[in-house]
């Protein structure tokens, strides 16, 4: 019976650094990696070498690296795991008078994360629970993540939530894939995908870029603490944090401008030439996204939990930590303030004369913003808001590595996953496509294998694929 030679590693810092395993395992010709965050499974790779002399030298020299990196030989399950950072709910009743709330849904938890466009709202909670609801207030599907939502965000055809586990995950088809996996030491604040590039914030202040195979670009350290906000657009990423907020070339991460008085930085949004900066100072900034110049202030009466605009930056909204909402002009002059009736508003979008809000109380609420509604509202006169409930027969769908196989190829696009190195890397082998690889979800990868997409679209800039739609493995 053949034995296997096991080394396991953790590296821990105090004042909420890194706390992570890695562990190499040799049996024979296959090297197994497990790494990820003390007290948790982690994730796993297996690499096959042509020998056993081979294999014993690939796992020396992963282990010789990250000793030098501060790893040192350790016993599972003497450390425990570390707390994920939950930002703290603080939620005063509004004494305004209450904004015309046509429906709202109660998640059942404080909620984060939320998406809007043309077909429906996303609405994502602590819990790990993520809703779908039509802009009806029909609740139409529902999803189960491993652990709390932070935010969920659109690109381009695909939705991805980032979660409490490390992990962001694409809710693109019928199940949710693993899409990326964030650094074992990165407490995830918020995140942004642009055109496959990731961006994330996260508790230290930093801002971290990912490339379309999950691999790291870049990372710059913070001049403050609690990076709430990213935004990533095609040439920049644009973080702010308790010291201000600061520009990124999104290639290389080299720095553009930084702008410190706009400082106490918790969400952030952008239209095309500007980012606006919700801060604890009781302000919405706009910063021009060229020079980091403050174009306009927006001023609440407390801090400001979330922002966001209506197409073109002609209105810009707040929701503030009294369970206020507010609408300015442009120009930064207030034309109301009203209570949301159902907690603050952590994130916020604008689409159709509808104002959508996620809540400290964990509800997703739709706010009737046409100036006839508002100016009922701030006479008194509002609707009844209809309570949403979801049907106790909704599927609930995880998370899965299964995947459906199929002998027929029809209209779809066959692609194939090869061992390069260390890395399963994907690319198409249907006729007619570049010879790039491909975005694909990583845990259902395996060598040699192909599978059938419904389709590939070409990055905005090039140089690789992304696979949309249901996949299924070819047999």
């Amino acid at each position: 019976m053949e034995t296997a030679d096991m080394t396991y590693l953790e590296l821990s810092e105090d004042g909420g650094g890194s706390h992570k395993f890695y562990e190499v395992t040799v049996a024979g010709t296959e090297v197994t990696i497990t790494y990820g965050r003390i007290g948790e499974s982690g994730q796993t790779k297996v690499a096959a070498f042509p020998s056993e002399a081979k294999a014993q030298a690939a796992a020396a020299k992963k282990i010789g690296e990250k000793t030098r990196k501060g790893y040192a030989p350790a016993v599972r399950g003497v450390r425990q795991r570390r707390a994920i950072t939950r930002r703290a709910i603080a939620s005063i009743r509004s004494t305004a008078r209450q904004a015309p709330v046509l429906w709202r849904f109660n998640s059942g938890a404080a909620a984060f994360g939320i998406f809007v466009d043309e077909q429906r709202c996303w609405v994502g909670n602590q819990r790990g629970d993520v809703y779908t609801v039509a802009h009806s207030g029909t609740v139409t599907g529902r999803f189960r993540l491993p652990d709390g939502v932070k935010c969920i965000v659109a690109d381009d055809f695909w939705i991805y939530a980032g979660c409490d586990d490390g992990r962001v995950y694409d809710l693109s088809g019928k199940v949710p894939r693993a899409a990326y996996e964030i650094a074992a030491d990165v407490d995830i604040y918020w995140l942004d995908v642009h055109d496959g590039v990731l961006g994330v914030s996260d508790r230290a202040g930093r801002v971290t870029a990912i490339d379309y195979e999950d691999e790291f670009q870049w990372a710059r350290p913070g001049g403050g603490e609690s990076a709430w906000m990213v935004r990533c657009d095609d040439d920049a990423v644009y973080r702010g944090h308790s010291g201000g907020v600061a520009r990124y070339d999104i290639s290389d991460g080299s720095l553009v401008w930084e702008n410190r008085t706009a400082d106490g930085v918790l969400f952030g949004w952008q239209e095309a030439h500007s980012v606006y900066a919700g801060t604890a100072r009781h302000t919405v900034h706009r910063l021009a996204k060229g020079d980091g110049r403050v174009e306009a202030v927006y001023r609440c009466d407390a801090p400001v939990y979330s922002c966001a605009t209506s197409p073109g930056g002609r209105h810009v909204f707040a929701g503030d930590s009294h369970s206020s909402i507010y609408c300015f002009d442009s120009s930064g002059e207030r034309l109301w303030k009203l209570g949301t009736g159902c907690g603050s508003a952590f994130s916020m979008q604008f689409l159709d004369d509808r104002l959508y809000i996620v809540t400290t109380d964990g509800s997703l609420a739709c706010i009737d913003a046409s100036e006839a509604a508002i100016a009922a509202a701030r006479q008194g006169t509002v609707p009844q808001p209809v309570d949403v409930k979801a049907a106790a027969s909704l599927a609930v769908v995880e998370p899965s590595v299964v995947v459906e196989t199929t002998t027929h190829v029809g209209d779809g696009v066959v692609v194939e996953c090869e061992q390069q190195g260390e890395r399963l890397r994907v690319r198409v082998i249907s006729p007619g496509y570049e010879g790039w690889n491909v975005q694909f979800p990583k845990d259902i990868r395996e060598a040699g294998a192909r599978y059938l997409v419904e389709g590939v679209r070409p990055a905005g800039r090039g140089g690789f694929y992304r696979a949309y739609g249901e996949i299924k493995r070819l047999v």
